[in-house]
């Protein structure tokens, strides 16, 4: 499987939001400055109902991403395949531009314990969710897009950094990356590494999505809310991120203490306002990777 065999996905979309159910009467009633919207795949992945509903509408004026919390690619359970029948019935029926979830597992036994729990970055690993990967695109038709987690503790079997296992993971499935800005934030401060130096090390031709988000911070650490304004220190990486990666898709998460949606449009424009200066430099370094 290659990328190539997927067109379509290259789409540049600007700039979107997470559709979350306090905004849908002033989406379905208005024009909002938003270019696209993405969906918690889960909340959707129902029979039928008002929420399919209201989908469906915006869906016909807006285009959709889904993006996931519960597959648990990393895993070590059987791969849940009425799980992904859902998801793919949901895929057929929205047409999103592409599928997302996380590098991550979230339970065991059966238990899903509605968390993104981190992996340890091994090559055994590595073999392991490669081939899950594989069993889920061939079971969807189209490539999955995998985002990098928040962490707040590290595995002593680690034999590599969580970029080179990014890069391989995207060489080995052809699978693409969604760069979350806030998660590379929030993992650098409570481990210590440096958030610019992740950023250069990944390979710019597999992401196509950055989400930014606020967190809370408690002093010593940080956790990955999405219940805050976004900090002035994600909106400097997200300007280091447009200056690597270029215009790639910008989506901003509101998941608890969620404002007005013309509050949010005003971060929206925050960002379009961030990645229209970087772009307008000319950044050297995506210079000289057009040049090679």
């Amino acid at each position: 499987m290659t990328i190539t065999e997927f067109p379509g996905t290259e789409d540049q979309l600007g700039f979107g939001l997470g559709l979350r159910t306090p905004h849908y009467s002033d989406i379905l009633e208005g024009s909002p400055n938003v270019d696209w919207f993405e969906i918690i795949s889960e909340n959707f992945m129902i029979p039928g109902g008002q929420p399919l509903r209201i989908l469906d509408r915006i869906a016909e004026r807006y285009p959709i991403v889904m993006h996931g919390v519960s597959m648990s690619i990393a895993s070590t359970a059987p791969m849940d395949f009425d799980y992904l029948g859902e998801l793919k019935t949901l895929a057929e029926r929205v047409n999103p531009r592409w599928i997302s979830d996380h590098l991550c597992w979230t339970g065991v036994h059966g238990v899903n314990l509605h968390d993104l729990l981190p992996v340890p970055y091994t090559d055994e690993a590595l073999d392991h969710i490669s081939r899950r990967i594989g069993i889920v695109q061939d079971f969807l038709g189209r490539p999955l897009t995998i985002e990098n987690v928040s962490s707040y503790v590290t595995f002593k079997s680690s034999e590599m950094t969580e970029w080179d296992f990014l890069n391989e993971l995207t060489r080995r499935t052809d699978c693409r990356l969604l760069l979350d800005v806030n998660n590379v934030f929030v993992s650098a401060f409570n481990h210590g590494f440096d958030a610019g130096e992740f950023l250069d090390a990944i390979e710019p031709g597999r992401v196509i999505q950055f989400h930014l988000a606020g967190h809370e911070d408690n002093g010593t650490y940080i956790v990955d809310t999405h219940d805050h304004p976004i900090r002035e220190e994600v909106w400097d990486l997200y300007a280091h991120a447009v200056a690597r990666f270029g215009p790639v898709a910008t989506l901003i998460e509101r998941d608890d203490n969620i404002p007005p949606l013309a509050e949010l449009i005003e971060e929206l424009d925050r960002a379009r306002a961030v990645a229209g200066a970087q772009l307008s430099q000319e950044s050297p370094d995506r210079l000289a990777r057009a040049a090679v």
